[in-house]
């Protein structure tokens, strides 16, 4: 792939990020405008948007595999910032809800097309994943510094309208610059990647079983790191730029995880560093949950850090053990369960925080930490999952 269309897959999957979380970010100022008394009444309406994100990931990764990631990432660029623009045109929370849901439909094509798409003949494919999951993660970061000022410049609407039209340049480009497909993912000449059934049953369960905590503590800590902030920094912090600069360094930071993990990736056995990554996060989560103020600040740089941290695993396990020919198929389907379940957390991350508090919800995530390093310990051997690539015969 090009320089300019791997850059621009990587801003795609900058932009994938921000535009889920324009929503979160805005909550407050959309509350207000709609006429909804708290921010927490308004989180159920962008439930539609995650639950698509992980569902339409199965047909987007078949259309990827059958039809061509490239064609498919021209979608998603146009379909996303169009679908964004036209959540800034909504007048209530009904008409908000289906326009975040069609967003999360073409936001659902980015992870199954585009990390494949990009690390197809990448050399050092842990060390691609973790640049990708840094411009990922530095979306998120945006979304808080880029929202938080659209939003007191020209209110929460530019804040989607603003993303959509950089997303539809960025489509365009795309279409421009990045080399035909010869074919498509699956009429390539395929191998066969083989592992005994009990080992390849192992592998997914836990692929699925990982990524649905990952996907779990990401949505949620996402979604609540604003709110969360303003409540565990009330009477240090009070000016909502400032606040704004915090949270982006938060992401920022934990950024940067992503790029270390996918060196270390291309170096060390999967199971030990992807165990230590998540006892590190239970570790952060139990303090998070347990203190405040500056104190606060620190372990949630720590959650963040690990969270992050654990995102490039999934990927990284797809692109060893997955033919080419399939992958975005596979990761569909792992990408739809985990999310698919995930989805609901966002769904009931504003009851719970209304009923229980914010420090109910770190016990709850430090306990979501410990199943998915519970999970991990069912992950085989490097030794015993190391697949075996041999031709397919001829049919």
């Amino acid at each position: 792939m090009p320089l300019i269309p791997s850059l621009l897959l990587n801003v795609g999957h900058a932009l994938d990020h921000l535009f889920l979380l324009i929503f979160a970010t805005a909550v407050s100022a959309i509350a207000i405008d709609f006429g909804m008394g708290r921010w927490e009444d308004m989180m159920p309406y962008t439930v539609g948007a995650f639950l698509m994100f992980g569902l339409g990931s199965i047909p987007a990764g078949r259309l990827g595999d059958l039809w061509g990631r490239r064609p498919m990432m021209i979608v998603f660029f146009l379909g996303i910032g169009a679908s964004s623009i036209a959540v800034a045109f909504t007048q209530t929370p009904m008409q908000m809800a289906i326009a975040l849901t069609v967003l999360g439909v073409f936001s659902a094509i980015y992870h199954p097309v585009g990390i494949p798409l990009l690390v197809q003949k990448s050399s050092r494919p842990g060390f691609t994943i973790g640049v990708n999951g840094l411009a990922g993660n530095l979306g998120i970061a945006m979304a808080a510094l880029l929202t938080g000022f659209l939003v007191a410049w020209q209110g929460w609407r530019m804040a989607f309208i603003v993303p959509g039209l950089v997303s539809i340049v960025c489509g365009v480009l795309f279409a421009w610059l990045a080399p035909q497909e010869q074919m498509a993912a699956s009429q390539k000449k395929r191998v066969s990647v083989q592992l005994p059934k009990n080992l390849a049953i192992r592998t997914f369960v836990v692929m699925v079983g990982t990524a649905t905590t990952t996907s779990v503590l990401f949505n949620i800590t996402t979604n609540v790191n604003t709110q969360l902030l303003a409540e565990k920094l009330d009477g240090l912090v009070s000016n909502p730029s400032h606040m704004g600069f915090l949270l982006a360094a938060i992401y920022a930071l934990a950024s940067l995880a992503q790029l270390v993990v996918g060196r270390l990736l291309d170096k060390f056995p999967v199971k030990p560093l992807f165990f230590s990554i998540l006892f590190l996060q239970i570790v952060m989560f139990a303090l998070a949950s347990q203190s405040s103020g500056w104190v606060w600040y620190a372990a949630a740089i720590g959650y963040m850090v690990m969270v992050f941290g654990s995102i490039p695993f999934g990927d990284n396990m797809v692109v060893r053990y997955i033919d080419d020919s399939m992958r975005s198929r596979v990761s569909g389907t792992r990408i739809a369960i985990s999310f698919g379940i995930s989805s609901l957390a966002v769904y009931l991350l504003g009851p719970i925080v209304k009923h229980a508090g914010f420090t109910q919800l770190m016990v709850g995530m430090t306990a979501v930490a410990t199943v998915g390093a519970l999970i991990v310990f069912f992950l085989p051997g490097e030794s015993q999952m190391r697949p075996h690539v041999m031709p397919v015969p001829k049919t």
